[in-house]
């Protein structure tokens, strides 16, 4: 997904991104990732910590990417990377970073099954694996067990 950030997303005195906008764009780009994955509607659970590597700027590109990392029975874990791009430089700013938790849903609103992942090569089976170890300290951190 691809944003120009405009006056009305930044704070306005110093022209700097509102990280709520960034929370938001994160959120739709990792939203449409999972519902590609779940083949329907997907409800955001929970987001990792956030960290902003560096202000964004009025009048930046920001380019959003989404991988769903890990499939549970209903949920999943969807990765999140944002650059900015110079377009006259051609070149990226790494800004942040965040992993999403999304639940898929049925037409009531309840958990519904959602197709395993396929995991390609090594750098997706490392995703794969890393994301197991952060749904697991989740999962220990809201005090249920695996």
């Amino acid at each position: 997904m691809t944003q120009i950030v405009m006056p009305m997303h930044t704070n306005g005195v110093a022209g700097v991104m509102f990280g709520g906008v960034m929370m938001q764009w994160i959120d739709v780009c990792a939203g449409v990732a999972a519902m590609r994955h779940a083949g329907g509607a997907v409800l955001t659970a929970s987001i990792d910590r956030l960290d902003f590597l560096s202000p964004v700027q009025v009048g930046e590109i920001v380019v959003l990417q989404a991988q769903v990392n890990y499939a549970a029975r209903t949920s999943m874990e969807v990765g999140c990377r944002v650059e900015t791009e110079d377009m006259r430089l051609r070149t990226r700013r790494y800004v942040t970073k965040a992993y999403l938790t999304f639940v898929a849903v049925d037409e009531h609103g309840r958990p519904r099954p959602i197709p395993p992942l396929e995991v390609g090569n090594e750098e997706d089976r490392r995703r794969h694996e890393d994301a197991a170890r952060r749904r697991n300290e989740r999962l220990r951190a809201a005090g249920r067990t695996t």
